[in-house]
C-alpha cells in the first residue's frame, strides 16, 4: 500500500507581511501531478492545513480547490486537525464526507473513535486519526485517567485504541515528539512542556507526524515528520521539502521514499558587503526573485539600502547588518 504523507500546509502564511497564497498554489499543483504520477491507496494531511483558526476566504478557497482536486484523483484522503487549525473547521460534515473517501476528526474530541480500514494484497491497514490534543481536551473525557501532561493525554488515547498488533497499523498524530528540531516558524511551548515521549508510538508499523516543519525521523525511520511543503522562516533555508512517499508491504516491512518539490520563489540568505551583492556577475545567474534575507557586511550602514537593493531583488523580506561594530537585526514587514 503505497501513502502519501502531508502536513503543516499552513495555507494563508504570511512571511514578514508576504502573501505566500500564490506560492502554496504553486506547491499543491506539484503535489497533485505527484499524486496522478504514483497513484497513492491514499493521501494523510496530518494537521496544520490552515495558519489560523480564522480562517481568511482566500485561504478558505485555495484548500477547497485543492481538496476538490485530491479527491478527484480517487483515493482516499484522511485529515486530522493541528494546532493551527479550527478543529471544528476541519471536522465540518465529518460523517457525509466519508462517502467521498474523505475522513477528518470530529469537529471536537469525544474519545476515540474506530480506526479507517483499507485493505490491500497483504490485508487490512487501520489507521487511527489523532487530532492535535491538549491534557484537558482527554482529561474531560477520561477523567479517571489521571492525565497531567501531553504525554499522559497521548498514552491515554493510544491504549483505548485497543490495537490488534497483529495486524498493520497506521497512526497520524500532530504533536511535538520529544528529539525533533525545531525551527522558527513552529508554536512550541516554553520549556518543553508540550513535548510527547517516543515511545508511545511503538506499536505502530508506520506515524504520520505533523507540527515539526522539518522533515525527521523520530527514533526510528517508522516515526516521521514529513515537514511542510514550503519554507515559512529563514531558519528552514538549508530544508530540502518533499512530499514521504511510504510503502507498506507485509507486516513489518515499510519503506519511505522523499519526492522533491520545487517552489515557485525559494527562501534563502545572501551574504556581503552592499558592493558584493549589487555587482552584476554576482547576481545574473541567480534567481533575483526569491524571498531573501539579505546580511550586509559594511561597517556603515547603507542609506537606504532595502529601496536601493530591491531594484535588483525584489523580494527582499530582511535586512540584517553583520560587523564588528554592530549586531543589530531590522525586520522589513
Amino acid at each position: 500500500m503505497k501513502l502519501f504523507h502531508l502536513a503543516d500546509l499552513h495555507i494563508g502564511k504570511q512571511v514578514h507581511g508576504v502573501s505566500l497564497l500564490p506560492d502554496q498554489r504553486y506547491i499543491l499543483e506539484q503535489v497533485l501531478e505527484a499524486v496522478k504520477r504514483q497513484r497513492p491507496d491514499a493521501v494523510l494531511l496530518c494537521g496544520d492545513i490552515y495558519d489560523k483558526p480564522q480562517i481568511a476566504r482566500e485561504a478558505e478557497k485555495l484548500y477547497d480547490w485543492f481538496l476538490t482536486e485530491l479527491t478527484a484523483c480517487g483515493q482516499p484522503v484522511l485529515i486530522i486537525s493541528g494546532n493551527h487549525d479550527s478543529a471544528a473547521h476541519v471536522g465540518y460534515f465529518s460523517d457525509l464526507l466519508k462517502k467521498n473517501q474523505l475522513y477528518t476528526t470530529a469537529p471536537e474530541f469525544t474519545g476515540v473513535r474506530e480506526p479507517v480500514t483499507l485493505e490491500d494484497d497483504h490485508g487490512p491497514v487501520h489507521f487511527w486519526l489523532m487530532p492535535f490534543l491538549k491534557p484537558a481536551h482527554v482529561k474531560r473525557f477520561y477523567p479517571e485517567a489521571g492525565i497531567e501532561t501531553y504525554t499522559d493525554a497521548c498514552r491515554t488515547v493510544i491504549e483505548k485504541m485497543n490495537l490488534d498488533e497483529s495486524k498493520r497499523n497506521v497512526l497520524l498524530a500532530h504533536q511535538f515528539v520529544t528529539g525533533a528540531t525545531t525551527s522558527e516558524s513552529e508554536q512550541i511551548t516554553a520549556g518543553g512542556l508540550d513535548n510527547v515521549d517516543a515511545e508511545l508510538f511503538d506499536n505502530f508499523d508506520y506515524v504520520a507526524l505533523g507540527h515539526i516543519h522539518k522533515p525527521q525521523k523520530i527514533r526510528r525511520d517508522e516515526v516521521r515528520y514529513c515537514g511542510t511543503p514550503l519554507k515559512y522562516s529563514f531558519s528552514e533555508a538549508s530544508h530540502n521539502k518533499s512530499v514521504s512517499l511510504v510503502t507498506l508491504c507485509e507486516k513489518g516491512k515499510v519503506t519511505i521514499d522523499e519526492i522533491e518539490l520545487i517552489p515557485l520563489r525559494d527562501m534563502r540568505e545572501i551574504k556581503g558587503s552592499y558592493d558584493e551583492l549589487t555587482l552584476r556577475k554576482n547576481y545574473e545567474n541567480t534567481n533575483r526573485f526569491d524571498y531573501l534575507r539579505v546580511i550586509l557586511t559594511d561597517e556603515d550602514e547603507i542609506p537606504d539600502a532595502i529601496a536601493l537593493m530591491r531594484n535588483i531583488y525584489p523580494n527582499i523580506m530582511r535586512l540584517d547588518y553583520d560587523n564588528r561594530r554592530t549586531r543589530t537585526t531590522s525586520v522589513i514587514d
